[in-house]
């Protein structure tokens, strides 16, 4: 199981294990006379048109391995994409963290394939739906959150959410230029706090308390799993699917969004907001509301793979770097490599195809592993992030050719958090132990051992040096290596 340094000063340069991802795959079952199934798409369900604006993006979000299940009349969807009618579709996300994390990307990517395709997407924040707690795959209740932490939340998920679909558009745009690109959609972010603050309890149950049928609440597997453990549900979680209901009634009938996507633990919660629809608002007119599912992250142990299972990886910059994802993907298990390159990159499948060959050919030259971390990391933060990343990797892990002026390499490691400071007056001795976290005795015996190596030649160094001038680039930057493990890169002052 990966372990992520919290932008620490040291780097290490061994190979990391990440854990395998697998996807939950949930069967067919009734839900108010809506027959909803986990689908797969048989070659003869392909419908193509050459100038749809879907493209048929379901299909291909199937082939990448994004959809999970689809609520029925699915038809219907695809023959509204096949007719190049434009489609609004949402997404919801509780402000639980600072930060969204990889895990949190999947369902958005569904979004953004739509999103660049010419369909209108939103993104709803729960600042109300946050303050009640979202039981689903979750053995506990959530722990208590200050209002003044969950609306830093709110603020930060607000703006890493803009930058994606910013981000993702240009990588989208970048990556698609030379053949033409269709006009994309419009991005739309809502709070649910904004509609729900004017909302009163007596009113609420009033009107829309009939419409609720408690024995569908209950056999909800995010309630029904509780209920059967040994761990209480509170009576805010039993009824946060009738405020996620709500949420898509609200939409679908004020915006006209019609495709409510999420996690497969997700799927209660969106077919109850289906099933209101369905009593509350006639859809001859807006058209049938749709639900879409996309596999979980898991590890391997089947825990979700997010901040609950302790190996989040986030997209906040202040928390995680752009080299920080790099890295994280430049680790993926061969077995992975295809898979995330279908999930999170815009890649073509004969794209794929051509890397994974060259993949398996030589396997211990990370061919899927280079593109993917670069792809992933341009996208989500910024063209060219993923290029200057595997450059620092090189610098980090030995590959570097000197190439480099000590200013971009300062830039490089500044961006990455990675840069140490030191005293030119100084000596290395002392130097070792500062950034070894060893005593001065401890910092001499790993220089005597000749476990010490200066500059990007790996000048192996048994004695103290006082006189940095010949290991430094350009008069600024030292790296220096303890071992085969570690590497610091230090600007001189």
């Amino acid at each position: 199981m990966l372990e992520l340094r919290n932008c620490s000063h040291l780097v290490n340069s061994g190979k990391r294990i990440v854990p395998l991802v697998t996807h939950y795959r949930i069967n067919a079952k009734v839900w108010h006379k809506t027959r909803l199934y986990s689908c797969t798409t048989s070659s003869s369900e392909t419908q193509e048109t050459p100038n749809s604006r879907s493209n048929n993006v379901l299909d291909e979000l199937k082939q990448r391995g994004l959809v999970c299940q689809v609520s029925q009349p699915e038809n219907d969807l695809r023959m509204r994409l096949n007719c190049n009618k434009k489609i609004k579709l949402y997404c919801g996300v509780d402000p639980t963290a600072q930060s969204l994390h990889l895990g949190n990307l999947v369902p958005l990517m569904v979004l953004l394939h739509f999103y660049v395709k010419g369909h209108d997407v939103v993104t709803v924040i729960g600042g109300a739906t946050g303050k009640v707690g979202d039981p689903s795959g979750r053995k506990t209740e959530r722990d208590f959150m200050k209002n003044d932490i969950r609306q830093n939340n709110v603020q930060s998920i607000s703006e890493q959410l803009e930058r994606f679909f910013q981000n993702g558009l240009k990588y989208y745009t970048d990556r698609h230029d030379k053949r033409g690109v269709e006009p994309y959609g419009k991005y739309t972010p809502r709070n649910n706090y904004n509609w729900w603050k004017d909302i009163k309890m007596l009113d609420f149950l009033a009107d829309f308390g009939k419409h609720i049928r408690v024995q569908s609440m209950l056999a909800r597997d995010s309630v029904s799993s509780r209920l059967e453990s040994q761990n209480s549900l509170g009576f805010n979680e039993f009824t946060y699917q009738i405020l996620q209901a709500y949420d898509f009634y609200h939409l679908y009938k004020e915006e006209n969004v019609s495709i409510q996507v999420g996690g497969n633990d997700q799927w209660g919660n969106i077919t109850a907001g289906i099933d209101l629809i369905n009593r509350l608002q006639p859809t001859q007119k807006k058209g049938v509301p749709f639900g879409v599912t996309v596999p979980l992250l898991t590890t391997a142990t089947g825990e979700k793979f997010g901040k609950s299972a302790g190996n989040a990886v986030f997209i906040d910059p202040s928390i995680n770097t752009a080299y920080d994802v790099y890295q994280f993907f430049f680790n993926t298990l061969d077995a992975d490599v295809s898979k995330f390159l279908k999930i999170f990159t815009f890649l073509s499948s004969n794209e794929i195809n051509s890397v994974m060959e060259m993949h398996i050919k030589s396997p211990n030259i990370r061919h899927g592993q280079t593109l993917l971390a670069k792809e992933v990391t341009d996208m989500l933060y910024g063209v060219g992030s993923g290029t200057d990343s595997e450059t620092l990797s090189n610098v980090i892990f030995g590959h570097y050719d000197g190439t480099l002026s000590a200013a971009k390499l300062k830039e490089l490691c500044h961006k990455a958090k990675i840069l140490q400071h030191a005293d030119k007056k100084g000596n290395l001795v002392k130097l070792i132990s500062k950034l070894g976290d060893c005593s001065i005795s401890e910092a001499k015996r790993k220089l005597s051992q000749g476990s010490i190596y200066l500059h990007h030649s790996r000048i192996k160094v048994k004695e103290d040096v006082v006189e940095w001038g010949p290991y430094l680039i350009d008069d600024q930057v030292l790296i220096l290596r303890m071992g085969k493990q570690k590497c610091f890169i230090i600007e001189m002052h």
